[in-house]
């Protein structure tokens, strides 16, 4: 499966089994059916024995789940009310296109109209009990009949390349990380590997904090989407990490602190192999690299990450070149373990 096919299937936290039965259906190719299991949270486990004996066993893992909504009701003239699954800024989901429920219905997020807004209105930011998904319905009894209380929306965005080497999709956050999975299972490594497509990150780490306790890494490598800052008069200091610099490694972040060896190995290896690199430079955000951390008897962690622009929106935009880098590095030091 290549990038834009992983992009545009619709998984959002929760509702990842579009997402899983796919990547269920290339592990098996790839890893072999009896190496590839589901366990009862929805995380996708695939093993792979390692050519040699006595070596660190490795989790690399990545999230299946994106950003999305759920519908909570509807308004008598028949606007769906709704909420966010993740962490999703209001400001970016006015009048954006999405998709709602089993049927994929069309709907946009509306919100009132800016001729109508009050002075006050003008001045805040609108919250989610002022946003509503039109789809077009007569009245309260059609939405809820096409789309009841639990249903999900996606957004509808279609994946596009752009500029020199650019793309623009949604999710990114995180089949960036998925593809390279794949893309690494092609490999045969000199020690165990355990490659592991997790769900529900986005509401709080859920799915790896089970597949971390099944599966008893000596190391945990986490491939993410992370949020880039280097856009208009950002000062180079504040900008966190930068589209199209490489694969961003990460020393902290709001539920880590990483192994100061494991750190400064990957940024060995990346030196080594001559694959862009860079720190992240800022403490923001968690990823599922904490529940391998703290697991059992815990895991040496470190997460390796895609800088994405306007991460956690409709319209994320990342350079291939980092995706490339994600991989390499990741390839490079399960080579090395």
């Amino acid at each position: 499966m290549d990038l834009k096919q992983l992009c545009e299937i619709h998984a959002p936290s929760g509702d990842e089994k579009r997402l899983r039965r796919a990547l269920l259906q290339e592990a098996r190719t790839l890893c072999g059916e009896e190496n590839v299991r589901i366990d009862r949270f929805g995380n996708v486990l695939c093993f792979r024995k390692g050519t040699e004996t006595g070596l660190p066993h490795v989790c690399v893992s990545a999230h299946m789940d994106e950003v999305g909504f759920l519908i909570m009701g509807a308004t008598e003239d028949g606007l769906l009310k709704f909420r966010p699954v993740g962490g999703i800024d209001p400001r970016v989901v006015v009048s954006k296109r999405v998709l709602v429920g089993e049927s994929l219905l069309p709907g946009v997020i509306g919100a009132m109209a800016i001729h109508l807004q009050s002075e006050a209105d003008s001045e805040r930011v609108l919250d989610y009990d002022g946003l509503y998904i039109d789809i077009g319905a007569k009245d309260k009894d059609e939405a809820l009949a096409k789309c009841p209380p639990a249903s999900y929306a996606y957004f509808d965005t279609p994946y596009t390349s752009f500029g020199d080497g650019f793309v623009c999709a949604k999710a990114l956050d995180d089949r960036v990380g998925c593809y390279n999975l794949l893309e690494l299972m092609r490999q045969s490594y000199p020690g165990d590997v355990t490659f592991a497509f997790v769900s529900q990150e986005e509401v709080g780490l859920r799915g790896s904090a089970g597949a971390a306790y099944t599966v008893r890494p000596d190391i945990a490598i986490n491939l993410e989407g992370t949020a880039a800052n280097d856009l208009g008069d950002v000062e180079s200091q504040d900008e966190v990490c930068c589209a199209g610099k490489g694969v961003t490694v990460s020393f902290m972040d709001n539920s880590s602190i990483y192994q100061r060896k494991l750190f400064k190995k990957l940024l060995e290896l990346a030196d080594a192999n001559g694959i862009a690199h860079q720190a992240k430079r800022g403490v923001t955000g968690s990823n599922d690299a904490a529940s391998y951390q703290r697991s059992r008897g815990g895991a040496l962690s470190c997460t390796l990450s895609v800088p994405c622009r306007y991460i956690h929106s409709g319209a994320s935009v990342c350079c291939l070149a980092d995706v490339d880098a994600q991989y390499a590095l990741t390839h490079a030091f399960l080579m090395n373990v």
